[in-house]
């Protein structure tokens, strides 16, 4: 945890050192319940249920016009599912407990304020690492689950001004995988992870 506290104290350091420069940089603290869910393409493997959890972090937006910006971040998320595995003999349950370190990259698009709200949408590439994988007991399986996972995000929401350039932020956004998530033996599938993201937070 010393180790991600420090990587978050970074970013914050270099977006207040580039916001002295530039007025285009801006960053937001953000706090996002999230449904997850696996999907599995292997027909003895089958979704049993989604996770209820949370991604929380800071985003960044370097705006290069009025309305438009790159954004990325930093954020730990965690996500999961469940999935049951038939193997001819027997068939079993996995629960799939998962932490990620996630940095989106993507663009952000915003409408002009209208009586101090505006309009945005989001979309982009959402790479993640993952720094704890459990089962429903709390046993790890990281021998189970890949070291990396990439998937993409859409959405979009609202933006109203507190004033200056504070502004709270909520929105909804859809997470789907690209990439397999899982390393389960005996068993060559592909499963990905989704999520729908309920977005919370504060713009400074």
């Amino acid at each position: 945890m010393k180790k991600l506290f420090s990587l978050f104290i970074i970013l914050i350091s270099i977006t207040q050192l580039s916001a002295q420069h530039s007025g285009d940089f801006r960053f937001s603290f953000v706090l996002t319940p999230q449904i997850s869910w696996m999907k599995s393409d292997h027909q003895n493997v089958d979704d049993k249920g989604s996770r209820a959890g949370y991604n929380f972090g800071v985003l960044m937006d370097r705006f290069f016009g009025h309305n438009y910006a790159f954004a990325t971040g930093l954020t730990i998320n965690t996500t999961g599912g469940k999935l049951s595995y038939d193997t001819g003999e027997e068939v079993f349950s996995q629960r799939y407990n998962l932490k990620y370190l996630e940095v989106p990259l993507g663009l952000r698009l915003r409408s002009e304020d209208i009586r101090r709200t505006n309009i945005y949408g989001r979309f982009g590439l959402s790479p993640q690492i993952n720094i704890q994988a459990q089962d429903g007991n709390g046993n790890s399986i990281s021998s189970e689950v890949r070291f990396f996972d990439l998937g993409y995000h859409l959405g979009g929401g609202i933006e109203y001004s507190v004033g200056g350039r504070n502004a709270l932020m909520i929105g909804l956004l859809f997470n789907n995988g690209f990439t397999d998530i899982t390393n389960k033996s005996g068993f060559n599938d592909k499963s990905i992870l989704n999520r729908f993201v309920f977005e919370f937070g504060f713009i400074f």
